[in-house]
């Protein structure tokens, strides 16, 4: 394939500067340009101003004939705190593919929350020289995704109390006649969405007038137990207080009080709908598909039932449109959905995989993340995600760092905002080979789905060429097609094929005087081996498990995987699986809300544990998005703020309009 026009040949500065000001040092090419090395004309997009556009789903009927390019997922081992660079890997990797191996690359990466933008963690645009641009409107609001997703869940909500207080006020004629007004002529019509109600019913009648009192009475009331309701509101916002609260204590309400709380927007089971979808007329199925809470006869209450499939696709039309950006080089990104990666299944969508695998075509590649450690998101990513859009991988990454490695050994712990402890700033060969069982669990675990396995290992200026070959030697012993050593943080894709820099250029990722005898392989080197494992793959694509499997069935298989000796399952857990399995539930794939801290459910237990038995609190679904997620220990769904969160800084230059400190 040939190389994109666009292309932008970077000059790094070292030390490496902060990546706000990385990114505003870089002019961005107008999206159009973006757009036009992929073959896109003006109609297959609408512009959202100059550096971002939404690509139209209608592409993918024009090429649909077309070749895919290679598919490849990008996962990590279990990481710190810190984070261990998958988004960063992802970029410089694609920024090498395009800019200097001279292939046809899209990088597909979900859309950031404002929950970690303005709290903890910070963006998600990758870092250093290998970022998406511009870097500021990719960690905020973007093209309004989130936002729609916010607005089409808490009507959902709303909906769902106002149904509840409706019913609980009036006789069930009182209801129907509400919801089958008579017009004009006094004639009565059922709306087209009440179709959906009186199928699931069994009431093939199509005039009001001739149901019967048992009729009128399934039809109009639903009869939800309170008790039973799991939709909860959303926000885009870390707030700790909205957690848990009460509704309904105005007095117009009629004392109607119900306890409830917020979830992040991002945990909706709206966005896990968007990222798992496969086209309009599936999104729009799959929306009104999504169980809110059961009656007091225990069925399924769905937001058809409720009259809101119809309108919940009205709000999220645009949505289902990837927006295209560009990494700092030049190279496009299809920015895509954001599901949590506990909660639901923390990858970017399928419709925007599948648009890039026909744009780049033979020979190109598509590169995107999935959410947190192997084990969560790219299990996730075969199991549910594969399993929907019928894509198989052909190469899998494993990121890995000396950081953490270190910790799985057994080194102190690392915590966001303290310093690193002494241990993880010298050299410890042994300390580096004891974690690498971590690392060995998360290649084989990921090699059983057929794909061939490259490791990444980020280089920190600390890290020292022994502890390096010790890494890269564990994982060639575990299994790994090939291990590749990256600065891209530093160097972007030009660190990627240049040998002029010095050692002490290594001032972020990268290494010290201690290497200077120690060939240091760049970035492209990932790219090949990359290349080589697609061409190389000789396994089709295995799931965990088959989908008429039963639901504890799936999940022991799952937990098999960690290192589990067994399943335990509270009293609540086996009430709920018995409920879904008779509602019919039961064929659907299973995504694990755990910590992402620990192959276990205990996020102190580092390294590779086995022998545990794994607790499953509780179990609910996703019956939309199409997922039952069982609960292993607690999961806040709702992160809170630190005592010094991002925002502090955070600020709008107000001569340049730039915005600064955001990382």
């Amino acid at each position: 394939m040939e190389s994109s026009k666009t292309v932008r040949k970077l000059e790094v500065a070292s030390p490496v500067p902060a990546d706000i000001d990385i990114a505003n040092s870089v002019a961005p090419l107008h999206i159009a340009d973006i757009a036009a090395d992929l073959n896109l004309s003006p109609r297959h997009y609408d512009l959202y101003g100059k550096y971002k556009a939404k690509v139209l789903l209608s592409v993918l009927d024009e090429v649909q004939d077309s070749p895919d390019g290679y598919y490849v997922v990008v996962g990590g081992i279990t990481p710190t705190p810190l984070g261990e660079g998958k988004s960063t890997t992802t970029v410089g990797l694609c920024q090498a593919l395009g800019a200097f191996l001279d292939k046809k690359v899209v990088t597909c990466l979900r859309q950031p929350s404002q929950g970690p933008t303005f709290g903890i963690k910070g963006g998600a645009a990758g870092g250093g020289y290998s970022q998406v641009i511009p870097m500021d409107e990719f960690n905020l609001h973007l093209t309004g995704d989130i936002h729609a997703i916010t607005a089409a869940n808490n009507l959902l909500a709303a909906a769902i109390d106002t149904r509840i207080f409706h019913e609980a006020t009036q006789s069930d004629k009182a209801l129907f006649n509400r919801l089958c007004p008579p017009n004009k002529e006094g004639k009565r019509t059922f709306c087209n969405i009440m179709y959906r109600r009186l199928k699931k019913l069994g009431i093939d009648k199509t005039n009001p007038d001739d149901l019967t009192p048992e009729e009128v009475t399934k039809f109009a009331r639903l009869d939800i137990d309170p008790d039973s309701v799991t939709w909860r509101r959303v926000m885009d916002v870390n707030d700790r207080f909205l957690r848990k609260i009460t509704v309904g204590q105005g007095p117009d309400e009629k004392g109607m009080v119900r306890e409830t709380g917020f979830d992040i927007s991002v945990a909706s089971e709206i966005m896990a709908v968007l990222a798992l979808t496969t086209s309009l007329d599936d999104m729009r199925e799959r929306l009104g598909k999504m169980v809110i809470g059961n009656s007091k006869a225990g069925e399924p209450i769905t937001a058809d039932d409720l009259g809101l499939g119809g309108a919940l696709t009205v709000l999220m039309k645009d949505a289902i449109n990837p927006t295209l950006m560009q990494t700092l080089e030049g190279t496009p990104v299809l920015v895509h959905a954001g599901p949590f990666a506990n909660i639901a299944h923390g990858n970017s969508s399928i419709v925007a995989d599948k648009i890039a695998l026909k744009l780049v075509g033979s020979g190109g590649f598509v590169v995107t993340e999935a959410g947190f450690g192997s084990d969560i998101g790219t299990e996730k990513f075969m199991n549910i995600k594969c399993r929907y859009s019928g894509l198989t991988p052909q190469c899998a990454i494993v990121v890995a760092t000396v950081r953490a490695l270190k910790m799985h050994g057994g080194g102190p712990q690392v915590v966001a905002g303290r310093p690193l402890d002494r241990a993880y700033l010298t050299e410890n060969v042994g300390l580096v080979e004891a974690g690498c069982v971590n690392l060995a669990r998360h290649i084989s675990n990921t090699k059983a789905y057929g794909s061939n396995v490259v490791v990444a290992i980020n280089m920190f200026s600390t890290d020292t060429e022994a502890e390096l070959n010790a890494v890269r030697k564990a994982a060639i012993d575990a299994g790994a097609f090939d291990a590749v050593i990256c600065t891209h943080h530093a160097h972007g894709g030009k660190g990627a094929v240049s040998t002029e820099y010095s050692i002490n250029s290594y001032q972020y990722y990268g290494c010290d005087a201690r290497l200077s005898s120690f060939a240091i392989p760049m970035l492209v080197d990932l790219g090949i081996a990359v290349q080589k494992a697609c061409e190389n793959v000789t396994q089709p694509l295995r799931f965990l498990y088959p989908l008429d499997a039963s639901i504890k069935e799936k999940i022991e298989a799952i937990a098999k995987s960690y290192g589990a000796a067994g399943v335990e399952y509270s009293e609540q857990a086996e009430k709920q699986i018995e409920m879904y399995s008779k509602q019919g539930f039961s064929n659907l794939p299973i995504c694990m809300a755990k910590t992402q801290y620990s192959f276990s459910d205990n996020a102190a237990a580092k390294g590779a544990p086995t022998g545990f038995i794994l607790p499953i609190r509780d179990v609910r679904a996703s019956i939309g998005a199409g997922f039952i997620y069982p609960l292993v220990g607690t999961m806040s769904t709702m992160p809170g703020l630190p005592t010094r969160p991002c925002f502090f800084d955070i600020d709008l230059d107000t001569t340049t309009g730039k915005v600064i400190g955001l990382s």
